[in-house]
């Protein structure tokens, strides 16, 4: 299968981007071409001013196998030099994800397992049906789920990352929800409805404040809590009140009419 139909990419009239895995043969494996092939549009959502979101979803039963064989049997004769390359092309295509100026929903349904529970974690919001299972499989190939792990252990925390990492256990949508890692667990036929209504919310506010609200989020993680942070924090709040879509925002609540974001979507 050419990568072109093995990652479907659509944007819809209200600027969704939409990336599909594509592979539910392979149960949505991934390989090296396939991550250049993410990247790439990943890149390309990001800098398209149309795209107001994006969603990451996948065709067939399961969202995501992992790494897929035939790649694994290459790697396994790669050289420490090839081995590198392969994994900063996957750190690259995470961090990607990761930092998309946009928000991002991941919807989830059937496995999630090895690296697609990196990118479950790389998105804003996490949508998976009761059904789901994930599982951090790598120690049982000898393995470490080492370019995962940044984004892997923001969601779910070091010391149950921990146990995750080491046991390689399955667990369940229910337990991925209680432990951070997706926002929700519905019912498969609540799964598209859930996502539309996640949709309709982040197309009613202003696109120039949910990225400057996500950057907020970076930004003050970890910070001190100190005089430099409080200004920083005023000085942002003092500059999008200002702004064009500050003030169309502030005036529309004011004057009791859509703002001009909203007559759009």
């Amino acid at each position: 299968m050419e990568q072109q139909d093995a990652v479907l990419y659509t944007v819809d009239a209200n600027g969704v981007a939409t990336v599909t895995l594509n592979r539910p043969d392979k149960h949505n494996a991934f390989d090296d071409q396939l991550i250049a092939r993410l990247t790439q549009l990943f890149q390309q959502a990001g800098q398209d001013p149309a795209v107001r979101l994006l969603i990451l979803q996948a065709n067939g039963r399961s969202f995501c196998a992992g790494a897929d064989l035939n790649w694994m049997k290459r790697m396994a004769n790669y050289s420490y030099e090839e081995n590198l390359h392969d994994a900063n092309a996957l750190a690259t295509m995470l961090h990607t994800l990761y930092s998309l100026p946009k928000p991002t929903i991941a919807k989830v349904q059937g496995a999630a397992f090895g690296g697609a529970v990196g990118l479950v974690a790389c998105c804003d919001i996490a949508i998976a049906s009761k059904l789901s299972k994930f599982c951090l499989s790598e120690v049982k190939l000898g393995l470490i789920p080492a370019t995962i792990s940044p984004y892997v252990v923001k969601a779910l925390g070091a010391r149950v990352a921990k146990r995750y990492f080491m046991t390689a256990e399955v667990f369940s949508s229910r337990r991925a929800r209680r432990l951070g890692l997706i926002s929700e667990s519905v019912t498969e036929e609540e799964l598209q409805p859930t996502v539309d209504a996640l949709v309709e919310q982040l197309l009613s506010n202003g696109p120039q404040a949910v990225a400057a609200a996500k950057q907020l989020v970076f930004d003050v993680e970890n910070q001190p809590l100190d005089e430099e942070l409080l200004e920083k924090t005023s000085l942002r709040i003092a500059t999008i009140r200002v702004s064009e879509e500050g003030q169309e925002g502030l005036n529309a609540f004011l004057q009791k009419r859509p703002a001009a974001w909203q007559e759009k979507a």
